[in-house]
């Protein structure tokens, strides 16, 4: 019998979170990090593209190719936000996916559906490298966090 593990996984945009950056940070495996002005100028001057801000209509394609990633795949996609600057999704996915591997599929298809269309965006980093993956092990956790997605980030966006 196929047990399910429940993501919650977030990347952020290009650029819009550096290493050292003001608001904290993380390092991979360390967990949170206090700023680093120095860290953050040189992670700056290093950059080979301007930030990616996503526009209120490639937020929308991002949601759009995200859920028909999940159908596709057969997983249940409990939430998912495109901000400007970051992508949150909750999903329930077969233990045979790790969660890199599925955080990375949502990622190739979201690049993907950038780079096509009318309304093409031409660059080469959409996504800053890799993202946070935590595995949601309660049913008050699972609803907690497909709130935080689908209603916290609105309030954010607003500034209230």
């Amino acid at each position: 019998m196929e047990r399910t593990i429940r993501y919650f996984i977030t990347w952020t945009t290009y650029g819009t979170w550096l290493p050292g950056d003001a608001r904290g940070w993380r390092r991979r495996d360390e967990g949170e990090k206090l700023p680093e002005p120095i860290l953050a100028q040189w992670c700056k001057n290093k950059m080979l593209e301007s930030p990616f801000f996503m526009s209120p209509a490639q937020r929308k394609k991002v949601d759009r190719i995200c859920e028909e990633h999940a159908a596709r795949r057969h997983w249940e996609l409990a939430a998912v936000k495109a901000c400007s600057n970051h992508v949150h999704l909750a999903v329930e996915v077969g233990d045979e996916f790790g969660p890199k591997k599925v955080r990375d599929q949502f990622k190739a298809n979201a690049t993907r559906c950038l780079r096509c269309g009318d309304d093409a965006v031409v660059r080469n980093k959409f996504w800053t490298k890799g993202g946070d993956t935590e595995v949601v092990g309660t049913d008050e956790d699972w609803e907690a966090v497909q709130i935080y997605i689908l209603e916290a980030q609105d309030l954010m966006e607003h500034g209230k």
